[in-house]
């Protein structure tokens, strides 16, 4: 997938999902989601900071010792914006293709598409994912190797797409939708989470 197509989806991916959350009632946007210890509202002001520019980026982990996870953390529960402007942040980025350094487009992509699901699991909304968009996703995470690395975690295990083109890993042969497959590798519970834990060695 080339860089214009991965822009094509973030762009239809905030899109979207600013219209969703637009919609969403005040309960709904102070539910919890799957990331643990964040509400929706959380991860959606989370989703607005993929494009901080250097600067800020070295302020914000100055604050937080150097250390990522506590800095994300620290910065999606001290957002204090209304739903309104959270929804206006996310639509402003589409057409964009600012992302903070040191990240790749594939990035935001996975972000969005993942944190996709934390908010709307939980809620009982139904967001498809377009397959090629989340191979292109769960290629980017089976190769990572910071901040977490799911091929090493799920050592043991040979995950086979059903409905896109991606196959990883040696071991116990795991059949799934790519949905269900990104979702493991991003750490989140997913239909395929016991047979995971069942087989895993990492």
């Amino acid at each position: 997938m080339n860089t214009d197509e991965i822009w094509r989806y973030i762009d239809d991916q905030r899109a979207g999902l600013a219209d969703l959350l637009e919609s969403l009632t005040p309960e709904q946007w102070v539910a919890p989601s799957l990331c643990e210890g964040w509400r929706v509202r959380d991860v959606a002001a989370h989703l607005t900071h993929s494009q901080m520019g250097p600067a800020r980026v070295v302020v914000e982990a100055l604050k937080s010792g150097f250390r990522f996870d506590p800095m994300i953390n620290r910065l999606a529960l001290e957002d204090n914006r209304s739903q309104a402007e959270i929804v206006a942040a996310l639509r402003a980025m589409v057409g964009s293709r600012k992302h903070i350094v040191g990240t790749k487009p594939l990035d935001p992509l996975t972000d969005v598409l993942v944190h996709g699901q934390d908010i709307t699991v939980p809620l009982g909304i139904d967001r498809p994912m377009p397959p090629a968009a989340a191979a292109a996703a769960a290629e980017r995470l089976w190769h990572m190797t910071f901040p977490t690395q799911p091929a090493k975690r799920l050592k043991g295990i040979r995950l086979v797409a059903t409905d896109a083109d991606f196959t990883e890993g040696h071991g116990h042969l795991l059949t799934a939708p790519i949905r269900d497959i990104l979702m493991v590798l991003g750490g989140r519970p997913s239909p395929i989470s016991d047979e995971v834990e069942a087989h895993r060695v990492g």
